[in-house]
């Protein structure tokens, strides 16, 4: 099973950005942990701070990965592009967020990726990402 991990605006900065919010792990040291936590499956991982690179990723993981775990950052309440991105493809991407965007400032509550998304798990810190991998990892064994 191959799993593409894409994280969006400022998740480089996981870590040490808002970390009231968002706690003091880094995604590099997180991601190491995901890795050993499942040996069987194969791990992409790819950030970028710019729209047009994460439509591409999204675009050029179908037909390569089974499944895709997207934390979009800003640009979930922002990208009709990325959620046409989203809706064009055949391989399911699971939203993800470290906080609850229903939980933060009225403008956060509307994910324009939740409607075409596979799925949507908030709230859970880094374990989003973990509860995510599990989403495509039942939903692959339904096929």
């Amino acid at each position: 099973m191959k799993i593409l991990i894409l994280n969006g605006p400022n998740l480089n900065l996981q870590g040490r950005r808002d970390t009231a919010v968002y706690g003091t792990v880094t995604f590099d040291a997180f991601f190491a942990d995901l890795q050993r936590a499942y040996p069987g499956i194969e791990f992409g991982y790819f950030q970028s701070n710019h729209e047009g690179a994460l439509i591409d990723a999204v675009q050029q993981a179908d037909g390569v990965y089974n499944g895709v775990v997207l934390n979009a950052g800003g640009y979930t309440h922002t990208s009709v592009a990325l959620r046409d991105a989203v809706s064009a493809v055949s391989v399911p991407v699971v939203e993800v967020h470290i906080s609850s965007i229903l939980a933060r400032e009225e403008f956060r509550h509307l994910s324009l990726l939740a409607p075409v998304a596979a799925g949507s798990i908030m709230g859970f810190g880094l374990d989003s990402y973990r509860l995510g991998v599990e989403a495509l990892k039942l939903r692959c064994r339904e096929r």
